[in-house]
């Protein structure tokens, strides 16, 4: 039976920029970076869970068909490619506090929901990140 999930990918358009804004805003460390065949192989976590990579992949062979690849770029640029990532955090106010002032571009402030406080924001190529500070499960 399945046991985790170890690695999930998400298009980017270029793994340097990606990796400067993974690495170097949010936080994540690289974990690998290798050639792969005709692919970067080159995937993050975040310090706290390292169990759970991301592969920052290009939309190109061996993912996608060459035919295809530019229709899937301008897909993620439009925000439609499919990425998502869901983070938590301990305070949702100071973490949007630190990315607004690491320049990244917040459209949303921090609202309460029913399950706690949230945010969201894209990065630099489109996909979808949203941040959580969730609330507390009652107490039995």
């Amino acid at each position: 039976m399945l046991t985790s999930l170890s690695i999930t990918s998400l298009y980017v358009l270029d793994q340097d920029q990606a990796l400067d804004f993974y690495v170097g805003t949010l936080g994540f460390e690289v974990q690998t970076d290798q050639q792969f065949g005709p692919m970067r192989f080159l995937t993050v976590a975040l310090p706290s869970d390292p169990g759970h990579a991301v592969l920052l992949e290009l939309p190109a062979p061996p993912s996608v068909s060459p035919e295809i690849a530019g229709q899937v770029r301008d897909l993620v640029t439009k925000g439609a490619g499919g990425g998502h990532l869901f983070f938590t955090t301990d305070d949702a106010h100071k973490t949007h506090a630190a990315l607004k002032e690491k320049g990244v571009e917040l459209p949303e402030e921090p609202v309460v929901q029913p399950y706690g406080i949230d945010f969201g924001f894209r990065d630099p190529f489109g996909n979808s990140v949203r941040i959580a500070q969730m609330t507390p499960p009652p107490s039995a």
